[in-house]
């Protein structure tokens, strides 16, 4: 089955018409993209949207010989003009099914949000799944018998969608998850692509021909992933986003509780009501075990308090102690710690605290503990395919 993407943008395209900020300013060329448009095999089309004739000829094809035009979200602009020789475009109603006399079979797939998916399987047996912008699919609760060979959504939007279809394995390790109903809310250029590969997704540019069920190269999600950065740099967003497609993740919090203070749980709850709820929360500071088991994905954050957890259970502010043991204790305690990083099986997205670039300590301990996160940090950093460092909300890749 040959997929032709006719364009790959939000409803109102991309860049927006008369907006003056930054993502439009810079969505030009190959980065600007028509409202998302799906031609099949030649013969359905997805998604009828301004400019899909010349599109389709653009990249090679023609709206000749489509059979079937089928809508999936209602069209809030100006009413699209039919071009000549084309069906009437409608949608389909949750769960009826359609075969084509090109072969193709076709099921609406009811949707949380209004607008409806295809689900599109060819005459030779490959399975395409089609979601419209905002949207997941509905009502998933049953492992399906097998995964789809290409998803295409509103990951950017909905990455709750790709950890649904996840959930119940209509999402396999070989599904390609392409990206559509690009809007001017997401990075752009090589940032995009980055966040999708996170999420084991990609886009592609407007005019793109893919062919469904063919081999291809599934972005590869990297197993450890160390997240740096200053203090409100945005470490912790980016952290939880590049998780944020996974049907399952145990976030670690490191810091535990803290009785009496209230600027304390405002931070954690602020944490709390960005994260998924089907997310679990560990309070605890004993990662080797946590890294050793099998499980789903782990979050943890953040290495700076695990450090000053480890420097109270040795003493290590006490320069006496320091002396007499406590820097022995503790070189082996984070030792472990890499060791289990080295060899764990879980996908492991870790934040840590820059605290080396700023005033100097003015304690004999505050240095002490400055020194050990540094040391810590190159460690852990070593063991990462992924290591970042988030200053004002970007994400700057330093390794991966």
């Amino acid at each position: 089955m040959e997929l032709t993407l006719l364009g790959t943008g939000a409803p109102d395209g991309l860049p927006r018409p008369e907006c003056p900020c930054a993502a439009c300013a810079t969505a030009r060329g190959a980065r600007a993209r028509a409202a998302t448009s799906l031609l099949v095999d030649d013969a359905l089309l997805l998604d009828l949207t301004p400019g899909a004739v010349f599109a389709a000829a653009r990249a090679g094809h023609s709206l000749t010989g489509v059979r079937q035009v089928l809508l999936t979200h209602p069209h809030d602009g100006p009413a699209v003009e039919l071009p000549a020789g084309l069906p009437p475009a409608g949608r389909v109603p949750d769960g009826r099914e359609l075969t084509l006399i090109s072969g193709h079979r076709i099921r609406a797939v009811p949707m949380d949000a209004p607008g409806t998916g295809y689900e599109v399987t060819a005459p030779e047996g490959e399975r395409l799944l089609y979601m419209p912008p905002g949207a997941a699919p509905a009502g998933l609760t049953d492992r399906v018998a097998e995964p789809y060979d290409m998803v295409v959504g509103d990951v950017t939007g909905r990455p709750d969608a790709v950890a649904r279809l996840r959930a119940v394995e209509a999402i396999g390790p070989a599904t390609e998850v392409i990206a559509v109903h690009i809007d001017h809310n997401t990075p752009p250029g090589p940032e995009l692509d980055r966040r999708l590969a996170a999420s084991g997704a990609r886009t592609v540019p407007d005019g793109t021909t893919l062919v469904v069920g063919d081999y291809h190269a599934v972005p590869d999600v990297p197993r450890r992933t160390l997240v740096t950065g200053g203090a409100r740099s945005g470490k912790s967003v980016e952290a939880e986003r590049r998780l944020e497609t996974f049907p399952e993740v145990v976030y670690v919090a490191t810091g535990g509780s803290r009785d009496s203070d209230a600027e304390w749980a405002a931070r954690i709850g602020l944490h709390r009501e960005r994260r998924p709820a089907a997310w679990r929360t560990e309070e605890t500071c004993e990662l080797v075990e946590l890294l050793e088991s099998d499980g789903p994905p782990l979050l943890i954050d953040c290495l700076s308090l695990w450090l000053t957890d480890a420097m109270d259970r040795v003493d290590a502010w006490s320069d006496a102690a320091w002396a007499n043991g406590g820097e022995t204790a503790l070189r082996e305690r984070i030792a472990e710690l890499v060791g289990a990083v080295r060899g764990t099986r879980r996908t492991v997205v870790t934040v840590t605290n820059e605290v080396g670039s700023g005033v100097v300590p003015a304690t004999a301990a505050g240095r002490r503990f400055r020194d050990e996160l540094g040391r810590l940090n190159a460690a852990f950093a070593d063991e990462c395919e992924h290591v970042l460092l988030v200053v004002a909300g970007q994400a700057l890749a330093l390794r991966g």
